[in-house]
């Protein structure tokens, strides 16, 4: 498995190619912006694109989402039923842009070549290296933010993170670092 990161907009999003090294099937994941970049990303790692994935409905990881499901018609699109219409000033609705837009939920998984890919709904932007998502925007809440941050840490094993915005880390890290992380285990609300 390879991952490859792209950072997006202004907003430097992370826009991430997870791609299985057997089959050279690929999962583009949260395109934000700058979709004939990414577009010519994909198509110069001579992959076949199976996946448009999207963590949430905010539109600094979806605004490409429309450009780049046309330059790769056969990719699928997925994203969590409750962001698929687009609430609140921050969001973009995929349902009204994508005709076949799929949706996933907690337990689904996806075949991506020799690799599946398993949701775990963790609602709110969750986990950043060293720190945790904005709670502040409408639709924010801090005690779900705290439920999901839970979630992740009661995960056995270690995992690599790649987050929305900021670096990439890993899970152990950020169970023994992680301020929000510890308070969120240690604290129900």
């Amino acid at each position: 498995m390879k991952v490859y990161h792209r950072i997006v907009s202004s907003y430097e999003t992370n826009c991430y190619l997870l791609i299985d090294e057997q089959t050279n099937d690929a999962a583009l994941i949260d395109p934000g912006d700058e979709a004939a970049m990414l577009e010519q990303f994909v198509k110069e790692q001579n992959v076949t694109l199976r996946y448009i994935l999207i963590t949430h409905g905010h539109r600094d990881h979806t605004f490409a989402v429309p450009e780049v499901k046309k330059a790769f018609p056969d990719a699928r699109v997925y994203i969590h039923p409750k962001d698929a219409n687009g609430t609140g000033f921050y969001s973009y609705p995929l349902s009204e842009m994508i005709p076949d837009l799929c949706t996933y939920d907690d337990g689904d998984s996806l075949p991506l070549g020799s690799l599946t890919i398993e949701v775990i709904t963790t609602p709110g932007h969750t986990l950043f290296a060293g720190s945790m998502g904005r709670t502040d925007f409408p639709g924010g809440n801090a005690g779900t933010m705290y439920e999901s941050l839970r979630r992740l840490a009661a995960l056995p094993g270690d995992y690599q993170v790649y987050p929305g915005h900021m670096d990439a880390t890993t899970l152990e890290s950020e169970r023994k670092n992680n301020i929000y992380l510890k308070f969120a285990v240690q604290h129900l609300l």
